[in-house]
């Protein structure tokens, strides 16, 4: 006997695995300085196994949604979207979860708002409270970000008045606006590439990715996707210059969104490419100069754009940059100090090399292109963070033509999911240890509740 599965009972396990996981967070989340507690302390042990129990349950809540979704009597659209609002409602007042991120993005909005360039300066220059709770690998580090995010940051800084705990909640607010575009995008994606909207919504907004980095961390790369998503939506139908102003945008809050105005390219590419690449690019550039202009930031983002990535990351360049450098320091070479910037400038080249290939010898369908090449930047990149999967993730799930792809995407974002401690910082070996008894747990009451079903099926069956 299966266990029994439908939309109702999904929204209920995925539901209790976000309150968990928000419960947890009020002990082993990524708290203000003040607040944070010792990792051996009862309370942050407790915190760190529940937020762990809740992240399996959301996993499996999901896993078992997707069964719904291929079954054959998918929800709708719509539906689906009453379950992402039920899943995130526990993480909206939830402290930050898996990155400390947005603590650097309240201290650069704060930084612009006080008129110190944040393309020269770190938040050290800041000061005060706010700039103490960013993580001091980023004190003394530039922002990597564009005017539009740095504008909202900065708005965002004026209306709190830098207090933490309102910073935090719009900065969700943010995100979670940035979730809803991304929702309100796929669908239509999906019915534009031959796709089945409710497929893509599950993959692409419901995935654990999703609730755990855009909304509990409060990523940008919410509202960039977002906006991303809806300037190819604009694209694809009447709108053409909205959609490249809405794709330019996105790019002004992080760079590797600028590689969309290729597919508006290719999806007015039938009207001719040489017009429709002029068009595009003259419109981006206005919308650059214009948003710069009200951002007030100065276009020091352009070299921002090298900002130092953490030398501990696990990106595949770096990983290779630093296991260069170390025989090469073994051999007592002084050519050491330049396998990293090698690497990452090789990683930069196989990403221009791959995304020539996608466009122009495999040829799939502009949206579908994208999240190929998307996907590949994470890859290839100088740094990796679990949410950088979302970027492809997001217009693979709209536009992927076959099943097997995404089962392989699912199955990458369900471990991905795993791989960050709610506190965002480096685990140690009692940390993991506490982490994998959270999800065994999980898996052991998933089990239990699996049993009893099978046992009371049958009493039932023979009732009747």
């Amino acid at each position: 006997m299966a266990f029994p599965v439908d939309l109702r009972r999904c929204q209920a396990l995925g539901l209790a695995g976000s309150a968990f996981l928000a419960l947890g967070g009020e002990t082993a989340g990524a708290l203000r300085a003040r607040d944070l507690l010792a990792p051996e302390s009862a309370r942050a042990v407790l915190g760190l196994v529940g937020v762990y129990f809740g992240v399996v349950l959301l996993i499996a809540a999901w896993v078992l949604l997707g069964t719904v979704v291929r079954g054959p009597r998918p929800p709708t659209p719509r539906s689906l979207l009453l379950v992402l609002a039920v899943w995130a409602a526990p993480l909206l007042l939830a402290p930050p979860l898996f990155s400390r991120d947005v603590y650097s993005y309240l201290a650069q909005g704060a930084m612009v708002d006080a008129h110190i360039d944040v393309y020269a300066h770190g938040p050290a220059q800041l000061g005060g409270p706010l700039a103490d709770e960013v993580a001091p690998l980023w004190q003394q580090t530039t922002t990597p970000y564009g005017p539009v995010f740095l504008a909202v940051a900065s708005a965002l800084s004026g209306l709190t008045r830098g207090e933490v705990p309102a910073g935090l909640l719009g900065m969700r607010l943010v995100a979670l606006l940035g979730v809803a575009l991304m929702a309100a995008a796929l669908p239509r994606l999906a019915r534009h590439s031959g796709a089945d909207p409710a497929a893509a919504l599950w993959l692409g907004a419901l995935n654990p990715l999703v609730l755990l980095h855009l909304v509990a961390g409060a990523h940008n790369d919410a509202i960039m996707l977002g906006l991303l998503g809806m300037g190819l939506v604009a694209a694809r139908g009447r709108w053409h210059v909205l959609g490249v102003v809405l794709v330019t945008l996105a790019a002004l809050v992080k760079a590797p969104a600028a590689l969309g105005l290729l597919a508006v390219v290719a999806l007015r590419g039938r009207r001719g490419v040489a017009r429709s690449a002029l068009t595009t690019a003259a419109v981006a550039l206005a919308t650059t100069v214009a948003a710069t202009a009200v951002a007030g930031t100065g276009y020091g983002w352009i070299a921002a754009l090298k900002t130092p990535v953490s030398p501990h990351n696990w990106a595949l360049t770096s990983v290779l940059g630093r296991a260069t450098g170390a025989v090469l320091r073994q051999l007592g070479s002084g050519l050491a100090p330049l396998a990293l910037p090698v690497w990452h400038a090789a990683g930069l080249a196989v990403t221009v090399l791959v995304v020539l290939f996608i466009w122009l010898r495999l040829r799939p369908g502009p949206v579908y292109a994208l999240g190929l090449s998307l996907a590949a930047v994470a890859v290839f990149g100088p740094a990796v963070r679990p949410w950088y999967a979302l970027w492809g993730l997001f217009l693979i799930s709209a536009a992927a033509p076959d099943g097997s792809v995404r089962t392989r995407v699912a199955a990458a974002s369900a471990v991905l999911a795993l791989a960050v401690l709610p506190s965002g910082g480096p685990p140690d070996t009692a940390q993991v240890v506490l982490a994998f008894s959270g999800g065994a747990l999980a898996l052991v009451v998933l089990w239990q509740a699996h049993q009893a079903t099978q046992v009371r099926t049958p009493v039932l069956e023979r009732t009747a």
